[in-house]
């Protein structure tokens, strides 16, 4: 202490807590049922006292002893301990005896662009791979270009390199690699065009394109864990997923652990040790195998994997790992995924619940992922309370979760403004009945807001969280849907692939309608929660106008038999969710 003030006590709030090492630390060590609880974000803003005088695995000695050393601890703060990057490999893994580029090897010698090409090298199985062996590639392009790719262990002494390439013409490759029987291979493949789209990129300033130009459109849903559940479940998603609008899927490379997640998978992304405990320097290939295998099912439906490297629900410690193995796993999981088409990088849900991580790793971590991601997937970093800088360059768009109860989509411009990128509300809260606010808003209210993020410029995700004994909830573990949203979702998405750019632009309006859409070619106008019996409009004489009478929540056109210009009125049925869509008419 400084001055005499104590850095904790029992009116703190539990956030702040948490926030500091050292006393989160404190807390760790004598209440570890606490921090460990999948109820733990729910109470982030209850005072400590009321928390552990609460908590029934607590003793009062417990109690007494977490204030106690609260108290000697100091003013709050964050030290850290600096980055250790993970050893080098040796030098000399393979003794001078074995011949350079010996390796056993697979590879193909054609391919077609965006489409993921896989070498397979047969290398040393002593030590451990994962952590002993370095492997990477250079690609030489017919256009003088080059990418550089990870290679990585993918069990059993075998060894892959990925590349999605992104042009046609023949390509040459040459490893490099501290086991000699692996440096030095070479190949050359002949690229040719094919159906893919490519990988999806910011387009248009604040919107999405595949790499071939075809306009991309994030209709996002969110279903966190649901890679880790049982394999008919995982089915029942993927059938699911293949009758909805959904273009984009949020899904966590690690396990969850929180409320209505309380199962273990049956896999996890590290080796288990015979105790149980994880060996964080041995990945599991089996775990990687199948979540490559759902990210390729995914990407046969059209759905983009918007992957979460990191979050803070967690009770088997991925989200406390040491600074090396963070790295390790980061630079393992752009080896194994970068060359996935559809995989975006969301490097955290929720980043400022992750205690124990800094900017600095935040930003050390987007590095790896630019460095090595040859196909340059779209980045992004996703917030509870506290926003990312998202002016960062590393970042792509803006991953948004809603940080005012009331004011969620009408926010959209406001971001658009501050940061110059696409804006993709991830988070808006999810149409359910569960006893968290941001789980228990109605399909309308869902609904709505998808209509008003859209029409200001941006996207909206949906998240289903409707209560269930055997905790199956699609926003954690996918499954069926329940909600009345997505149907209506799909009615919005239909009207903006209607409109003469594809996407749907702001536009300046008056001052309680929302509208968008391209001026003096199509415009459309949304009421949400109001309900006018008409409307008035003022517009150019010279433009004939045809109108649509729009209900999204009914999904229903109607047009009106006469068309319109100048000034005019148009009649409404005087209910909410109405919208009016004006298309110039255009002689034959």
């Amino acid at each position: 202490m400084t001055d005499g003030t104590a850095a904790f006590d029992a009116t703190s709030p539990l956030f702040d807590v948490l926030r500091d090492h050292a006393a989160a630390a404190v807390l760790r060590r004598h209440a570890p049922s606490v921090v460990e609880s999948t109820l733990l974000h729910t109470y982030h803003g209850q005072p400590l006292g009321l928390v552990l005088d609460t908590e029934e695995a607590l003793t009062d000695e417990d109690r007494r002893a977490v204030l106690a050393e609260l108290e000697a601890i100091g003013r709050p703060g964050t030290p850290t301990t600096g980055h250790r990057p993970p050893p080098a490999p040796s030098r000399d893994h393979e003794s001078q005896d074995v011949p350079q580029a010996s390796a056993g090897v697979s590879a193909p010698t054609d391919g077609r662009l965006w489409e993921r090409l896989e070498i397979r090298l047969d290398g040393p199985s002593h030590g451990n791979p994962f952590t002993d062996v370095e492997l990477t590639a250079r690609f030489f392009g017919p256009d003088g270009a080059s990418a550089d790719v990870l290679g990585f262990a993918a069990g059993g002494g075998e060894y892959r390199i990925r590349f999605l390439p992104p042009t046609v013409g023949e390509w040459r490759w040459e490893t490099t690699s501290n086991a000699r029987s692996l440096d030095g291979m070479t190949g050359t493949m002949d690229i040719t065009a094919g159906p893919s789209h490519g990988p999806v990129r910011v387009a248009d300033g604040f919107h999405f394109r595949y790499a071939d130009g075809t306009r991309y459109l994030p209709i996002g849903t969110t279903s966190y864990a649901w890679t880790h559940q049982p394999e008919a479940l995982q089915q029942e998603t993927l059938d699911t997923l293949a009758g909805s609008p959904f273009t984009k899927i949020r899904m966590c490379v690690f396990p969850k652990s929180y409320t209505f997640n309380s199962n273990d998978p049956e896999r996890y992304p590290f080796a288990r040790n015979d105790d149980g405990t994880f060996d964080l320097e041995r990945f599991d290939p089996e775990y990687w195998d199948r979540l490559e295998r759902r990210i390729d099912d995914l990407g046969a439906l059209g759905i983009e994997a918007d992957l979460i490297l990191f979050h803070a629900y967690d009770r088997w410690g991925f989200s406390t790992m040491d600074a090396a193995s963070d790295d390790r796993y980061v630079r393992y999981v752009v080896a194994r995924l970068g060359a996935f088409r559809n995989v975006w990088w969301a490097l955290a849900n929720e980043f400022d619940l992750l205690f124990d991580k800094t900017e600095a790793d935040w930003e050390r971590w987007a590095a790896i992922i630019q460095h090595w991601d040859a196909a340059d997937h779209l980045r992004s970093i996703h917030n509870c309370r506290q926003v990312y800088d998202q002016s960062r360059p590393w970042i792509t768009h803006v991953s948004m979760q809603r940080i005012d109860p009331v004011r969620t989509a009408e926010q959209t411009g406001e971001w658009r403004s501050a940061w110059g990128k696409p804006v993709v509300i991830d988070e808006i809260a999810y149409e359910g009945d569960i006893d968290q606010g941001w789980g228990n808003i109605t399909g309308e209210e869902l609904t709505r807001r998808f209509w008003e993020g859209t029409l200001r410029g941006g996207y909206v995700g949906h998240g289903e969280t409707y209560f269930a004994a055997d905790e199956v909830l699609w926003w954690a573990k996918g499954g069926a849907l329940r909600g009345t949203s997505p149907d209506r979702i799909r009615f919005l998405t239909d009207v903006v692939e209607g409109s003469p750019h594809g996407v749907l632009e702001p536009v300046p309006s008056d001052w309680d309608a929302t509208v968008a859409g391209v001026p003096g070619q199509q415009l459309v106008y949304y009421y949400g929660f109001n309900r006018p019996r008409f409307r008035r409009f003022f517009h150019d004489p010279t433009i004939e106008w045809e109108v649509e009478v729009l209900d999204t929540w009914g999904m229903t056109i109607e047009k009106l038999p006469r068309t319109v210009s100048g000034r005019f009125v148009v009649d409404l049925p005087g209910r909410q969710y109405m919208a009016i869509r004006l298309t110039r008419l255009v002689e034959d």
